[in-house]
Protein backbone atom coordinates (compact mmCIF):
# COMPACT_ATOMS: atom_id res chain seq x y z
CA UNK A 1 0.00 0.00 0.00
CA UNK A 2 1.25 3.39 -0.77
CA UNK A 3 -0.93 5.55 1.85
CA UNK A 4 -2.69 3.72 4.44
CA UNK A 5 -0.37 0.77 4.97
CA UNK A 6 0.82 2.19 8.31
CA UNK A 7 -3.42 2.59 9.38
CA UNK A 8 -4.19 -1.09 8.14
CA UNK A 9 -0.95 -2.14 10.24
CA UNK A 10 -2.46 -0.92 13.32
CA UNK A 11 -5.97 -1.76 12.43
CA UNK A 12 -4.58 -5.73 11.59
CA UNK A 13 -2.32 -5.90 14.75
CA UNK A 14 -5.73 -4.70 17.49
CA UNK A 15 -8.45 -6.46 14.87
CA UNK A 16 -7.50 -9.29 12.92
CA UNK A 17 -7.59 -12.17 15.73
CA UNK A 18 -11.40 -10.45 16.65
CA UNK A 19 -13.03 -10.49 13.37
CA UNK A 20 -14.33 -13.24 11.84
CA UNK A 21 -14.39 -11.40 8.02
CA UNK A 22 -10.73 -9.59 8.46
CA UNK A 23 -10.11 -10.34 5.35
CA UNK A 24 -13.15 -8.13 3.95
CA UNK A 25 -11.25 -5.39 6.18
CA UNK A 26 -8.06 -5.93 4.28
CA UNK A 27 -9.51 -5.63 0.74
CA UNK A 28 -11.60 -2.16 1.73
CA UNK A 29 -7.99 -0.95 3.04
CA UNK A 30 -6.10 -2.39 -0.25
CA UNK A 31 -8.89 -0.79 -2.40
CA UNK A 32 -9.18 2.69 -1.32
CA UNK A 33 -5.06 2.66 -0.87
CA UNK A 34 -5.41 1.94 -4.55
CA UNK A 35 -8.74 4.47 -5.16
CA UNK A 36 -6.39 7.62 -3.51
CA UNK A 37 -3.70 7.16 -6.66
CA UNK A 38 -5.32 6.61 -9.27
CA UNK A 39 -8.22 8.95 -8.34
CA UNK A 40 -5.35 11.69 -7.83
CA UNK A 41 -4.22 10.65 -11.22
CA UNK A 42 -7.58 11.28 -12.77
CA UNK A 43 -7.75 14.78 -11.34
CA UNK A 44 -4.03 15.99 -12.51
CA UNK A 45 -5.51 14.19 -16.11
CA UNK A 46 -8.64 16.36 -15.80
CA UNK A 47 -7.00 19.66 -14.60
CA UNK A 48 -4.24 19.01 -17.16
CA UNK A 49 -7.11 18.91 -19.90
CA UNK A 50 -9.00 21.26 -18.94
CA UNK A 51 -5.33 23.77 -19.02
CA UNK A 52 -4.74 23.06 -22.18
CA UNK A 53 -8.19 23.52 -23.81
CA UNK A 54 -8.60 26.39 -21.47
CA UNK A 55 -11.69 25.43 -20.25
CA UNK A 56 -13.04 26.88 -16.88
CA UNK A 57 -13.90 24.31 -13.91
CA UNK A 58 -16.74 25.10 -11.73
CA UNK A 59 -15.78 23.75 -7.92
CA UNK A 60 -19.04 22.28 -7.34
CA UNK A 61 -19.35 20.64 -10.74
CA UNK A 62 -15.94 19.42 -10.07
CA UNK A 63 -16.40 18.56 -6.52
CA UNK A 64 -19.38 16.06 -7.64
CA UNK A 65 -17.00 14.56 -10.89
CA UNK A 66 -14.09 13.86 -8.01
CA UNK A 67 -17.15 12.26 -5.88
CA UNK A 68 -18.21 10.20 -8.67
CA UNK A 69 -15.26 9.37 -10.13
CA UNK A 70 -13.72 8.31 -6.77
CA UNK A 71 -17.05 5.82 -6.14
CA UNK A 72 -16.67 4.34 -9.35
CA UNK A 73 -13.03 3.20 -8.95
CA UNK A 74 -13.64 2.23 -5.74
CA UNK A 75 -16.45 0.09 -7.09
CA UNK A 76 -13.82 -1.49 -9.93
CA UNK A 77 -11.43 -2.15 -7.00
CA UNK A 78 -13.56 -3.57 -4.50
CA UNK A 79 -15.32 -5.84 -7.61
CA UNK A 80 -12.72 -6.51 -10.27
CA UNK A 81 -8.78 -5.34 -9.22
CA UNK A 82 -8.78 -6.83 -6.23
CA UNK A 83 -5.33 -8.16 -6.25
CA UNK A 84 -3.18 -6.07 -8.70
CA UNK A 85 -2.61 -2.84 -7.98
CA UNK A 86 -1.00 -1.37 -11.41
CA UNK A 87 -2.02 -2.46 -14.76
CA UNK A 88 0.51 -4.48 -15.96
CA UNK A 89 -0.05 -7.09 -13.48
CA UNK A 90 -3.14 -8.11 -15.10
CA UNK A 91 -3.73 -11.56 -16.37
CA UNK A 92 -6.89 -12.43 -18.40
CA UNK A 93 -7.78 -15.98 -18.65
CA UNK A 94 -9.59 -15.96 -22.28
CA UNK A 95 -9.94 -19.59 -22.70
CA UNK A 96 -12.39 -20.00 -19.48
CA UNK A 97 -14.95 -22.30 -19.70
CA UNK A 98 -18.26 -20.63 -19.58
CA UNK A 99 -20.12 -22.99 -17.71
CA UNK A 100 -18.90 -21.04 -14.26
CA UNK A 101 -21.15 -18.39 -15.24
CA UNK A 102 -24.50 -18.44 -13.20
CA UNK A 103 -27.05 -17.64 -15.78
CA UNK A 104 -30.03 -18.34 -13.34
CA UNK A 105 -31.51 -15.91 -11.45
CA UNK A 106 -32.05 -15.59 -7.73
CA UNK A 107 -31.37 -19.65 -7.05
CA UNK A 108 -27.49 -19.51 -6.07
CA UNK A 109 -28.21 -16.20 -4.22
CA UNK A 110 -31.42 -18.18 -1.91
CA UNK A 111 -29.02 -20.69 -1.11
CA UNK A 112 -26.42 -18.76 0.79
CA UNK A 113 -29.49 -18.28 3.42
CA UNK A 114 -28.99 -22.12 4.21
CA UNK A 115 -25.16 -21.27 5.33
CA UNK A 116 -24.05 -21.28 8.29
CA UNK A 117 -23.82 -17.25 8.31
CA UNK A 118 -26.11 -15.13 6.47
CA UNK A 119 -23.29 -12.38 6.07
CA UNK A 120 -22.84 -13.65 2.32
CA UNK A 121 -26.83 -13.57 2.06
CA UNK A 122 -26.96 -9.95 2.97
CA UNK A 123 -23.99 -8.84 1.00
CA UNK A 124 -24.98 -10.77 -2.14
CA UNK A 125 -28.30 -9.05 -2.30
CA UNK A 126 -28.81 -5.81 -0.21
CA UNK A 127 -24.79 -5.08 -0.84
CA UNK A 128 -24.68 -5.63 -4.40
CA UNK A 129 -28.34 -2.81 -4.38
CA UNK A 130 -26.43 -0.49 -2.08
CA UNK A 131 -23.12 -0.43 -4.15
CA UNK A 132 -25.10 0.86 -6.93
CA UNK A 133 -27.23 3.62 -5.33
CA UNK A 134 -24.69 6.19 -5.52
CA UNK A 135 -24.09 5.32 -9.56
CA UNK A 136 -27.95 6.09 -10.12
CA UNK A 137 -27.69 9.54 -7.79
CA UNK A 138 -24.32 10.64 -9.35
CA UNK A 139 -25.78 9.98 -13.20
CA UNK A 140 -28.88 12.36 -11.92
CA UNK A 141 -26.17 14.90 -10.73
CA UNK A 142 -23.97 14.93 -13.16
CA UNK A 143 -26.13 14.69 -16.38
CA UNK A 144 -29.18 16.62 -17.30
CA UNK A 145 -30.41 14.30 -19.69
CA UNK A 146 -30.39 11.68 -17.34
CA UNK A 147 -33.92 9.94 -17.22
CA UNK A 148 -35.01 6.30 -15.43
CA UNK A 149 -34.16 4.27 -18.74
CA UNK A 150 -30.46 6.00 -19.41
CA UNK A 151 -29.43 5.15 -15.83
CA UNK A 152 -30.98 1.77 -16.25
CA UNK A 153 -28.92 0.97 -19.72
CA UNK A 154 -25.64 2.61 -18.05
CA UNK A 155 -26.00 0.56 -14.73
CA UNK A 156 -26.89 -2.14 -17.20
CA UNK A 157 -23.68 -1.81 -18.94
CA UNK A 158 -21.38 -1.00 -15.83
CA UNK A 159 -22.30 -4.35 -14.22
CA UNK A 160 -21.99 -6.84 -17.53
CA UNK A 161 -18.57 -4.69 -17.50
CA UNK A 162 -17.75 -5.80 -14.16
CA UNK A 163 -19.28 -9.40 -14.47
CA UNK A 164 -17.34 -10.11 -17.73
CA UNK A 165 -13.67 -9.00 -15.77
CA UNK A 166 -14.44 -10.97 -13.23
CA UNK A 167 -14.67 -13.78 -15.30
CA UNK A 168 -11.83 -12.63 -17.65
CA UNK A 169 -9.49 -12.03 -14.29
CA UNK A 170 -10.91 -14.83 -12.29
CA UNK A 171 -11.35 -12.09 -9.92
CA UNK A 172 -14.79 -13.14 -8.51
CA UNK A 173 -18.04 -15.02 -9.30
CA UNK A 174 -19.77 -14.18 -12.69
CA UNK A 175 -23.48 -14.20 -11.55
CA UNK A 176 -26.77 -12.74 -13.17
CA UNK A 177 -27.64 -12.16 -9.80
CA UNK A 178 -25.15 -9.60 -9.43
CA UNK A 179 -26.68 -7.54 -12.70
CA UNK A 180 -30.45 -7.57 -11.62
CA UNK A 181 -29.24 -6.28 -7.76
CA UNK A 182 -27.08 -3.73 -9.28
CA UNK A 183 -29.55 -2.45 -11.71
CA UNK A 184 -32.47 -2.08 -9.16
CA UNK A 185 -29.77 -0.02 -6.89
CA UNK A 186 -28.62 2.27 -10.14
CA UNK A 187 -32.41 2.67 -10.80
CA UNK A 188 -33.25 3.27 -6.43
CA UNK A 189 -30.63 5.85 -6.72
CA UNK A 190 -31.68 7.86 -9.40
CA UNK A 191 -35.35 7.49 -7.95
CA UNK A 192 -34.11 9.09 -4.76
CA UNK A 193 -31.59 11.60 -6.31
CA UNK A 194 -35.10 12.92 -8.05
CA UNK A 195 -37.03 12.95 -4.82
CA UNK A 196 -34.36 14.94 -3.30
CA UNK A 197 -34.09 17.45 -6.01
CA UNK A 198 -37.61 18.33 -6.18
CA UNK A 199 -37.65 18.54 -2.34
CA UNK A 200 -34.68 20.75 -2.55
CA UNK A 201 -36.57 23.31 -5.40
Amino acid sequence: MLFLDPLYQQVAVRWSGRINHFPLIRLIFYSLDKTLLYLLLFVAARWGWALLHRRRLGIGHEVRVVLFAGYVILLLMLTVFRDVYYPWQLVFHWHRSLDVINLTPVIETLKLRQGSSHFDFWYQSVGNVLWFVPFGWGMGSLTKRANTLRVFCRGLMLSLTIECLQFLLISGVADIDDVLFNVSGAVIGYWLWRLSHRAHR
